[in-house]
């Protein structure tokens, strides 16, 4: 049963990871592909976990504590470039 669960999350969590990127290819404004950059980091968090559960061990977990983090540093310095055309005042 947590098999199938957790091939069923991969292929929805690769699924959305897809879709992402092609928001991020496409996206008619850079808002949209700011978002998209944010969205991608936060399916690459959840492939993180989910390998982690299918593999049994915390260290996908602290690598994707890591992953979290320089995930939100990186979003809001896109896009403060983006509003401000600078990011370290």
């Amino acid at each position: 049963m947590m098999d199938t669960a957790l091939a069923v999350a991969f292929v929805a969590v690769s699924l959305a990871q897809i879709m992402a990127m092609v928001r991020l290819i496409k996206g008619p404004a850079i808002g949209d592909r700011i978002l998209a950059i944010d969205t991608m980091t936060i399916n690459a968090i959840a492939l993180l976990v989910l390998l982690g559960i299918w593999g049994g061990t915390q260290l996908y977990f602290e690598g994707a504590l890591i992953f979290a983090m320089l995930g939100f540093i990186s979003t809001v310095a896109y896009a403060r470039f983006v509003l401000r055309g600078d990011i370290i005042e």
